[in-house]
């Protein structure tokens, strides 16, 4: 069985590699509008310092799951930036954080950070602001005012990172204030008028990977409203679920990537390529290279197939037309 799914895998990898070629090559007209971006995306490390585990996260080895991380991170050649979609560190504390900067400024690449309802100190002294204040301390890149913000890394493409997490409560449910929607229609506008490939990256999902009152975002017609108003392609890149989820709805993309800390125990690479007519983007699914730590989380989780996903979750091409 192992080695059936093994070669399943690697003639799965064959073949999307293999369609990738087709797709730039016999386009419609593949000639590339802007330079490839290559990123990559992690989610919900949930550092800790427990040295038990709790639930079905394997908190006691985050520490050492992250480490691999970085590491096979650093082994992919061309990476124009890394994202850590929320839940960087398992509890709001200095402690805890000044460790997950600390292994992030490893990285060869810059990174960047969204807030995860697990990062939001509700109730403690280390409030977001506090928080956010020492991530742009620590990180050289971090040069932003607000929560939610944007950047170009390339010509071609903006990173839109938006805040869903609720300030005044403890909650696992997010909530984007009109506030934040009116920016990102803005946002949007300067998209299509700049001829920008928006990527949109939050802590909680637009679409849900499976239905989970308590972890979905409260006013998500809203936010589906700003963008369905925009006739371009456009990815929405997530986390807060541990689930492995890819889905086309429409010219938008939305990819929910899996926690660290929970089986699957592993991040993506994404490849973006914004031709003429269309956007390719390639996803390649990296899983830790800790097997042993994987087997028990594996044992721990609810539903394994749920958190990992089918192959095409994984590794996939999409293609949006313009």
């Amino acid at each position: 069985m192992a080695a059936d799914k093994k070669k399943k895998s690697l003639l799965s990898r064959i073949v999307y590699w293999a369609v990738f070629v087709v797709c730039v090559y016999f386009g419609v007209s593949a000639l590339s509008y802007a330079e490839p971006l290559k990123f990559a995306q992690i989610s919900d490390v949930h550092l800790s310092d427990k040295t038990v585990d709790t639930s079905y996260k394997v908190l006691s080895h985050t520490p050492e799951l992250f480490k691999d991380e970085i590491e096979q991170i650093n082994s992919v050649p061309h990476i124009d930036f890394v994202i850590v979609t929320g839940d960087l560190i398992d509890k709001p504390k200095k402690t805890l954080l000044e460790q997950a900067c600390k292994q992030m400024n490893k990285l060869k690449a810059p990174w960047y950070f969204v807030f995860g309802n697990h990062d939001a100190a509700v109730g403690t002294s280390f409030k977001k602001d506090k928080y956010f204040d020492f991530v742009k301390k620590h990180n050289k890149n971090m040069k932003f005012d607000n929560f939610y913000y944007s950047f170009s890394p390339k010509k071609g493409y903006r990173v839109i990172v938006l805040d869903a997490t609720i300030d005044n409560k403890i909650t696992a449910t997010g909530y984007l204030p009109q506030e934040q929607l009116k920016w990102l229609d803005c946002e949007l506008v300067d998209c299509q008028t700049n001829g920008q490939i928006p990527l949109i990256f939050l802590h909680h999902p637009l679409r849900e990977p499976f239905p989970s009152f308590h972890h979905r975002i409260t006013n998500a017609s809203e936010f589906y409203d700003v963008i369905n108003s925009h006739k371009m392609p456009m990815a929405i890149f997530s986390g807060h679920y541990h689930a492995t989820k890819i889905y086309k709805e429409g010219n938008i993309l939305h990819v929910s990537t899996p926690s660290l800390a929970t089986y699957p125990n592993a991040f993506r690479i994404v490849t973006v390529n914004n031709l003429k007519n269309k956007v390719v983007f390639t996803f390649d699914f990296r899983e830790t290279n800790l097997k042993e730590v994987q087997k028990k989380a594996k044992m721990l989780t609810f539903s394994s197939s749920t958190l990992a996903g089918e192959e095409s979750d994984q590794n996939t091409i999409v293609v949006l037309d313009k």
